[in-house]
């Protein structure tokens, strides 16, 4: 295929109609495009199948494959299209402060990337998840960015940053980044590691996101969640396999087909659910 049809389809999968010129108009419409497109998830790692990072494997599964990825495959994506429409972009290292106690120091398991557009500086990433950004945001400390769900701001200085999103009334670290440019290869170690240890949360619990208009929505497991910005939370528990795929179809476009691995595994973690509720508390 060439590169023209690959970047054809890429635009079909996104729903990009657009003009495609390398200029900000573009980069905040391409932005906003692929996470509410194509979906964070983590099948791959949960049933045991290695995460391809090559730039065919991506683009089969995310693209003509219909499916998500977390972010390696997300943001090599995303970054592999700016590319090749002209932009400026250097893939970045972050360390996870999401839920995690004040202070601690993790790995550098996520990447983000850095855009140069115009003189200026914009943190681009299309793959965080719950929170995945739907714009990007200028490089600049200081100021409050919004975006078309919630409000976020940059912390820190050259070289290191860290990235908050205003939840409700809070601010809450999402990850420390720093602007020391990664290659490709450098994800390799680590995507390899968060698909394949035994200790990563990738490898034990089913992790769904997806950003949609005025909304988010989420799935942990068997517990879907779907976030009004602004408004309410709707929570709902999904009682068998069949619902989680029809959920997984119907709100988070992803089309696995058959797949006995995902239904075992998908069966087991029900079954485990389960029995930790009916658990009998425990006498004080």
């Amino acid at each position: 295929m060439s590169e023209d049809a690959k970047l054809n389809a890429y635009l079909d999968r996104v729903g990009f109609a657009g003009s495609i010129a390398p200029n900000l108009s573009t980069l905040q419409a391409l932005h906003l495009a692929h996470p509410t497109a194509i979906a964070f998830e983590n099948i791959e790692p949960l049933v045991g199948r290695p995460v391809l990072l090559d730039r065919a494997s991506i683009e089969q599964k995310l693209v003509a494959g219909k499916r998500g990825g977390y972010c390696y495959e997300q943001n090599l994506l995303f970054m592999r299209v700016l590319k090749s429409l002209g932009y400026t972009v250097t893939g970045l290292a972050a360390r996870i402060l999401w839920n995690r106690p004040e202070g601690a120091v993790g790995q550098r398991s996520h990447m983000a990337m850095a855009v140069e557009l115009g003189g200026t500086t914009y943190l681009a990433d299309v793959g965080f998840g719950g929170l995945t950004l739907t714009a990007p945001l200028k490089l600049k400390t200081g100021i409050e960015q919004e975006t078309p769900h919630e409000t976020f701001r940059i912390t820190g200085e050259e070289p290191v940053y860290r990235l908050e999103a205003l939840v409700g009334e809070e601010w809450r670290p999402l990850y420390q980044f720093e602007t020391t440019e990664q290659f490709e290869i450098d994800y390799e170690a680590p995507n390899w590691f968060q698909s394949t240890h035994p200790s990563s949360r990738f490898k034990q619990r089913l992790v769904v996101a997806r950003p949609g208009r005025g909304r988010r929505l989420a799935l942990d497991n068997n517990h879907l969640t779907i976030h009004t910005i602004g408004g309410e939370t709707e929570r709902r528990e999904l009682e068998s396999v069949i619902e989680i795929r029809e959920v997984l179809s119907s709100q988070f476009g992803i089309v696995l087909g058959e797949d006995a691995a995902f239904d075992a595994v998908m069966g087991e973690l029900l079954d485990a659910e389960a029995a930790a509720f009916a658990q009998p508390a425990i006498p004080r």
